[in-house]
């Protein structure tokens, strides 16, 4: 979908500037030629991103949509209810476009997540509701404190559910070329949901669809959303019994174990070997101890026989944490490191756990995506495969960062920052 198409003021503009270049001046008529049919080229160009253009393109889509949902057997009405006047929304692009997790650091991502209010409200809530959060805990073995860590997190204890009207925001981003084919399965299972009788059409949602006290994508609530308190519909909005039921059984599904933590904050031996910290890398808590690793405070780690990774979220000068299956779980509700550990974190603090012991470096800053995008590029020029120039970093970029770390003699903790930057640049 192309939105914010360029004016024929600002195509002009570029005529302009190009006539002002020493290729116009002097030159001939051979130029003036080449320029004239420039223009005429950005005059088609212009008109097929102009509005018109662009909104028809868009109609034509949305039909098509809503035949194929028809054709799914959909409540007729329904759909039709749900698509009449949906338009693309412009901040639902821009939003999609700059995601604040590719541009925060650890410490402000963690402080931006965690704090005293959000943990005095989750200790209240967890008494509050203690009848309801122990019956569904009993029933889907997942704690009752990780449950209010991820309400705290997604809605502020379901202080904001999300402003976006669900089917425009999904409609938007699944005309949208860049994960087109993603959000028209999460349109179509919003539009399921919707002849299902369980939220209605005009229901609003995040920017990118995600629903409810859990935010749940479409997709997701239809496999995991329960009707906990058994009234014919699966309410993640005004029923909590609903809402930490679907959040539970989700996570159930997901690997959580009942009996296991999600990890913890750990102290690295001098002269600890980077090259073992990630997720690719479990050994047993026996073998870590063994490789100096302790907790945070310098007691001995747990003489229980489980697996755990080592984390370093913000390099081999921030703090450090050892994380276990159910680490991997909250992993599969979303694929944010940061997130992941603030969710464990968070739930730690609500049963009087202290804050972190080891504070990320104050003088780490975030990348931007320029800066991130130019980084994988000269790394892969330097032979060190990050799988593409996207500007985001992820799990093949940070191997790449990890090998030239290696090859240059500087800890491997597949960090990327911007001193790792100015020495490439500076090769």
């Amino acid at each position: 979908m192309r939105l914010g198409s360029p004016s024929f003021a600002a195509i002009t503009e570029v005529w302009q500037k190009f006539c002002c270049t020493k290729h116009m001046t002097g030159q001939g008529m051979g130029h003036f030629k080449f320029a004239a049919g420039l223009l005429g080229s950005f005059a088609l160009v212009w008109a097929s991103l102009s509005p018109a253009s662009a909104n028809n393109d868009f109609a034509n889509w949305l039909s098509a949509l809503e035949s194929e949902a028809l054709g799914k057997g959909l409540n007729a009405g329904v759909v039709q209810s749900a698509l009449d006047g949906v338009v693309p929304i412009e901040r639902v692009i821009e939003l999609d476009r700059r995601q604040p997790e590719f541009s925060l650091t650890f410490s402000k991502y963690m402080s931006g997540a965690i704090s005293d209010q959000r943990v005095a409200k989750g200790k209240e809530l967890l008494i509050k509701h203690k009848a309801l959060l122990d019956r569904v805990s009993a029933k889907f073995g997942v704690q009752p404190r990780f449950l209010v860590s991820f309400w705290g997190l997604e809605t502020n204890f379901g202080q904001y559910f999300g402003a976006f009207p669900l089917v425009g925001a999904l409609a938007t981003l699944a005309h949208d070329e860049r994960r087109a084919a993603f959000f028209r399965a999460q349109l179509l299972a919003a539009l399921k949901i919707m002849s299902d009788g369980d939220i209605p059409v005009d229901v609003k949602s995040s920017w990118a669809g995600a629903m409810g006290n859990f935010q749940f994508i479409p997709t997701t609530y239809l496999d995991s959303a329960i009707d906990g308190d058994g009234d014919g519909r699966r309410d993640l909005w005004g029923s909590l019994d609903d809402a930490f039921s679907s959040a539970a059984n989700y996570l159930s599904r997901s690997g959580w174990s009942p009996d296991l933590t999600w990890g913890r904050e750990v102290k690295l031996p001098e002269g600890f070997d980077f090259a073992l910290a990630g997720q690719d890398t479990r050994k047993t808590l026996a073998q870590w101890q063994q490789l100096g690793v302790r907790k945070a405070g310098g007691q001995n780690l747990p003489t229980v026989d489980i697996e755990g990774s080592i984390l370093v979220p913000s390099g081999y000068r921030g703090p450090a944490f050892i994380v276990y299956a159910n680490f991997d779980a909250i992993m599969t509700w979303n694929r944010s490191i940061f997130y992941a550990i603030a969710v464990g974190h968070l739930s730690d603090r609500f049963v009087g756990k202290g804050g972190l012991v080891k504070q990320p470096p104050a003088d780490d800053k975030p990348m931007s995506r320029d800066q991130s995008t130019e980084l994988q590029v000269l790394l892969t020029a330097r032979g060190f495969d990050t799988g593409g120039a996207d500007g985001v970093i992820g799990p093949m970029s940070r191997k790449a960062i990890r090998a030239y770390q290696i090859s240059v003699g500087l800890p491997p903790d597949s960090y990327p920052s911007l001193k790792l930057l100015d020495r490439l640049r500076s090769q």
